[in-house]
């Protein structure tokens, strides 16, 4: 009797063991699932969106007649700029900065109503286009409506004062992530928009500022509520492995912005994509840019920092691996630092950029080469005999190929490329012209700054 008892007692205490590991090997799977990419957004292009000086009267309202255009244009995902109220303590400039959140469930007045941003949404949706929302997560305005009802969400010295995350940053004070209770309110503030307005997902601001997992429980709540496209205002790899689709490629804007200034050449791209092979995950989106509105106010418009590559690095941003980003304006030649804290329009007017940006974001659409993550073609770079004024790369998928060239220098060049991916038939994109490469061999011309793309027929 006590023998058959042990025994029991033994082989219940083996099930319960084997429950608990199977449960435990359960979670972990759960918990290290990768994000899962929404289907439309795998050929997707991504446009910022700066409300205040998108229009005469910077509103939600207004901008709705641009969307044609937009949508023309082949734009498929637009990035609000901040939507909510703007702080008024320790404000900068006259109207402030959007990214000093008063209230993260009301809308800006500036901008209209919170009506007025569901019929924009929907409209975007209609037209088969998707929206997110900048998020700012890291720290609020002085005045923010938190400050009085839950002052604990905030860090304080040793005096007991709110101060800013960084100094120059003196119109916010810095969340304190140690309450768990905030990332509660956070999220829920987050799932607001989601399920009020039916945005699509979230651009965050400094995300790297905030605990990963913070982000990672926000994404997969927000998940349960709608599946949502999560762009980081970040460049580390972890952040996409359970809470963001995308982050931001800086170093890729930054080589461009040295190439222009002569101090780096297309090796130093290679040796990037080298990089980027080893740190991501094959399918981690990475937004691709020449202009945001950091890069636009901070630092110069894209046309004052690159020159006369600025078009040549807007077709690279479309043909490399990634998902390009046109700021406001850019298809309008935009040459004017927008004004950050004060009313300062973008003049609109006709520029070649447009059709370029419809030409390769028509391209992107209908090539699966140019996908974004996994669905496209990894990059192949071909010898150019050493030309480091020269990059040249393939890029293959299933059916599709297409073959980009480009002259960094501002100088003519007549360009060799030896490589076997080179054979076949092609369409050049931007003129129309046939092209058919045998023997491995190209003999090419390319002007200062010029480019080719080559489309497999």
């Amino acid at each position: 009797m006590f023998f058959q008892k042990y025994l029991f007692q033994l082989t219940m205490g083996l099930i319960i063991a084997s429950l608990i590991v199977s449960c435990a090997q359960n979670n972990s799977s759960v918990e290290t699932e990768k994000v899962v990419h929404a289907d439309w957004s795998r050929n997707a292009t991504i446009y910022e969106v700066n409300i205040r000086q998108y229009t005469h009267e910077g509103t939600f309202k207004a901008f709705e007649e641009h969307l044609p255009k937009l949508k023309e244009m082949g734009i498929d995902i637009l990035w609000l700029m901040p939507i909510n109220p703007i702080g008024e303590l320790n404000r900068k400039g006259t109207l402030g900065s959007y990214y000093s959140v008063q209230d993260y469930e009301a809308v800006n007045p500036e901008f209209g109503t919170v009506d007025d941003l569901k019929n924009l949404v929907n409209k975007i949706h209609e037209m088969g286009m998707h929206v997110i929302i900048d998020w700012v997560a890291n720290h609020t305005a002085w005045d923010n409506v938190w400050v009085k009802s839950h002052p604990d969400f905030f860090n304080v010295d040793s005096s007991g004062n709110f101060y800013p995350p960084i100094a120059d940053w003196h119109d916010v004070i810095d969340l304190n992530y140690d309450n768990k209770e905030l990332w509660d309110f956070m999220i829920d503030a987050m799932k607001y928009w989601v399920e009020e307005c039916d945005i699509d997902g979230f651009r965050c601001d400094v995300a790297a500022m905030v605990p990963t997992e913070f982000w990672n429980k926000a994404r997969k709540e927000l998940d349960i509520v709608k599946p949502v496209f999560m762009l980081a205002e970040a460049s580390e790899s972890y952040l996409q492995e359970k809470a963001f689709d995308m982050t931001y490629n800086w170093r890729m804007k930054d080589i461009m912005n040295e190439i222009a200034q002569g101090a780096k050449d297309a090796s130093d791209i290679i040796d990037y994509f080298a990089y980027e092979k080893k740190e991501y995950d094959p399918d981690d989106y990475r937004m691709t840019f020449t202009s945001n509105h950091d890069e636009n106010t901070w630092k110069g418009t894209a046309l004052e920092r690159l020159g006369d590559s600025a078009e040549m690095f807007a077709v690279l941003i479309s043909t490399i691996k990634g998902m390009p980003l046109v700021y406001n304006g850019q298809e309008a030649g935009l040459n004017k630092r927008l004004e950050f804290f004060e009313k300062d329009q973008i003049e609109w007017k006709d520029h070649k950029f447009y059709n370029l940006y419809k030409t390769l974001f028509t391209l992107k659409h209908n090539n699966k080469a140019l996908w974004n993550g996994t669905a496209g073609g990894e990059m192949n770079f071909i010898t150019t005999a050493q030309d480091t004024d020269i990059l040249a790369f393939a890029r293959e998928k299933e059916d599709a190929k297409i073959i980009a060239v480009f002259n960094i220098s501002d100088k003519g060049r007549d360009v060799t490329l030896n490589n076997e991916v080179l054979n076949g038939y092609y369409n050049e994109l931007f003129t129309n012209s046939q092209f058919t490469f045998e023997s491995g061999k190209a003999d090419l011309f390319l002007p200062p700054c010029g480019y080719l793309v080559f489309v497999k027929e």
